[in-house]
Order: structure tokens, then C-alpha cells, then sequence
């Protein structure tokens, strides 16, 4: 393990030398994540981006990348852009990344099905901020505000996510 990496225990994220509360998806933790089971990936997970909403908050880090109001991201096996950043508008299943709610204010991407997805294996694990404490994800892992921005101005591209 490398200082830099994320750890995810029973009692939270561990990362450079905090605990931070989180939340997991609403199907647990699993090693056999499927599209659509609200489950979040076991591995070990490199952390590939970091956008923010330039409209709502200053970029954290310097490589951070500006989420535009068309930006979403496909959850549809049959689309060709599954499992990627692409832009809207889409007929086809996608996650809008400029929400109205702050929940993707600002999202850390994995590499989990990426950058080759197989169709149906799930799509985007971000990790992003949380409705409130305990409430799940649809798999992704979710923290207060405060938390994933510190996160933020910590974490490097080639740290990664390690979820037991």
C-alpha cells in the first residue's frame, strides 16, 4: 500500500491519516458487480479523474476538470459509450453529471470497467458527496461535503481505491 491510497473499512474511508464516514451502495460491497445491483466493486481501484462543478466551486486541485452542463455519463450496456464521459443529449441511460442537487458537485472517477468496458459488468464508480450520513449509493461511495473536498486536495492520479 502506498501513502496515497484510500482504503475503505467497516468504519470508513481511510485516508492520509483520517477516518472519514462514509457510505457504500445500498447492496454492499461485491466481487461479482453486475449493472444496475447497487453494489460497490471490491479491488483495488485506481482514482483516474477529478471534475467539479465550475459554477458552484473553485477547482481543487490543478488537475482537476470543469464539469460542462451537457457532460453525462452512460450507464447503457448497448450504448458504445458505456461506462464513459460523453455529452448529452442521449436517448439512452446516463448518469447527468450537472444535477441539480450537489451530489456531483464534485466526483472522483475509478477505473472500475474502464477504460474498456464489458457491457453489464456496472459502470461508474465515483466517489461523490452523500444525501445525508447512511444513506446508500447505487454503488458508488459517498461522503459529507467537508470530507470529499479535503479528500480532494489530497489525493494524486495515481492513488488509488481499495475496497476489501
Amino acid at each position: 500500500m502506498s501513502v496515497s491510497d484510500l482504503v475503505l473499512t467497516p468504519t470508513g474511508l481511510r485516508a492520509f491519516g483520517r477516518r472519514i464516514p462514509c457510505t457504500v451502495g445500498r447492496g454492499g460491497v461485491t466481487d461479482r458487480k453486475r449493472e444496475g445491483d447497487g453494489a460497490t466493486p471490491a479491488g483495488v481501484h485506481r482514482l483516474v479523474g477529478l471534475l467539479y462543478r465550475p459554477d458552484r466551486l473553485a477547482a481543487p486541485t490543478g488537475w482537476a476538470v470543469p464539469i460542462r452542463p451537457r457532460d453525462i455519463w452512460s450507464d447503457d450496456p448497448s450504448d458504445p459509450d458505456y461506462n464513459k464521459l460523453t455529452r448529452g443529449p442521449s436517448a439512452l441511460s446516463h448518469e447527468r453529471l450537472a444535477r441539480s442537487d450537489p451530489l456531483y458537485d464534485l466526483v472522483v472517477l475509478t477505473d472500475w470497467n474502464w477504460p474498456i468496458a464489458v457491457p453489464g459488468r456496472g459502470s461508474a464508480i465515483f466517489l461523490h458527496r452523500w444525501r445525508r450520513p447512511g444513506f446508500p449509493t447505487e454503488g458508488c461511495i459517498a461522503m459529507a461535503a467537508s470530507d470529499l473536498l479535503w479528500l480532494c486536495r489530497r489525493i494524486r492520479p495515481q492513488s488509488r481505491l481499495i475496497v476489501r
